[in-house]
């Protein structure tokens, strides 16, 4: 069946529409056909009425659609895209930090599950930024030196000794003994911070004073990490002798640092103050530097020989957790 309609006399086309069902009167049908030239498209009669869309609905969503928070369409949003292309990138200059020397796109992308191309990309980006460099010849990326300075910048503006004190802490609960951290101060040994152990005889404060770096373990340590040339700078301006145990000469001084580095670590048996012994290790920073020394020290009859290779151990680890969190590593 079929209805015609009149058109109108604004001269719109004539429109033939079959209805299938009831008839439904020429007025609503009129209403129905020219509503689309102007208002809302037309609904069956049968049809379910659509809930009210609030004023604030963004488009595009359902009206009966469960409300979302702003903040979580927003933290969705960023964990979806913004955030996982940031996590990328992250993850991009930590690989090519692993490598020994450079990388290709093909080994980063294998290395963090990434396609190529996306691996690509975010090279780029992170290349823009002067955060990576790439070989001209080989094609290859190597971390860049906004790095370098970012890294040297975070190392300025933490406290060493704020980072070391709950490792020191706990390595002088450990060990019972009195336990500091040393650094290099010109030509001369700094202890910047100590923890005393629970012995009941305690050892004098030495934070803030200094000590001479070849007659004491902690020196040792640092003097070890030094060029040889340092090294010969300093002996000739003279070893002097604390203690008829002190290293005064320079081919014994040599030897003593040649077994620290083959050691990994340094005593010191009554060669600042007759009657006290020590055992010192070295703090690294994130480049491998040695800038600090921990070392563990106290009367002979308590530091005795027999316990240096576990006092070494035990220091070993706290200087190790201390180069962790300076961006080093525990070796």
């Amino acid at each position: 069946m079929a209805t015609e309609l009149t058109p109108t006399p604004a001269a719109r086309p004539r429109v033939v529409i079959p209805i299938v069902g009831q008839p439904v009167a020429a007025p609503r049908l009129r209403l129905a056909v020219l509503a689309p030239m102007h208002g809302p498209t037309p609904v069956a009669a049968n049809a379910p009425v659509p809930a009210p869309v609030p004023a604030n609905a963004p488009a595009g969503v359902p009206a009966n659609a469960p409300a979302v928070p702003a903040e979580r369409s927003h933290r969705k949003l960023l964990d979806g895209g913004a955030v996982r292309s940031v996590d990328r990138a992250a993850a991009l200059l930590l690989a090519l930090g692993d490598f020994p020397t450079e990388a290709g796109v093909t080994e980063l992308a294998r290395t963090l599950g990434l396609h190529k191309s996306t691996a690509s990309r975010l090279l780029a980006t992170l290349q823009r930024r002067g955060l990576v460099e790439q070989d001209e010849e080989s094609g290859k990326y190597r971390l860049g030196l906004v790095v370098i300075r970012l890294a040297e910048r975070a190392e300025k503006t933490r406290d060493l000794r704020t980072i070391a004190r709950p490792d020191l802490e706990r390595l002088a609960r450990a060990t019972r003994e009195t336990v500091s951290l040393g650094v290099l101060a010109g030509d001369l040994c700094l202890t910047v911070a100590q923890v005393d152990g629970p012995n009941m005889v305690a050892c004098a404060d030495w934070t803030g004073r200094t000590t001479p770096l070849h007659c004491v373990a902690s020196g040792k340590v640092l003097l070890a990490a030094l060029a040889e040339r340092d090294i010969l700078r300093l002996a000739r301006k003279g070893l002097a002798a604390c203690t008829d145990r002190t290293i005064t000469a320079l081919e014994p001084l040599f030897q003593e640092l040649a077994r620290v580095r083959r050691r990994g670590f340094a005593t010191a048996i009554s060669e600042w103050e007759p009657g006290q012994n020590a055992v010192a290790v070295p703090v690294r920073d994130a480049r491998g530097r040695v800038i600090a020394s921990v070392d563990i020290w106290g009367p002979a009859y308590r530091i005795t020989p027999a316990r240096v290779t576990d006092l070494a151990a035990e220091a070993r680890a706290a200087a190790g957790a201390i180069s962790i969190r300076l961006g080093g590593t525990a070796a």
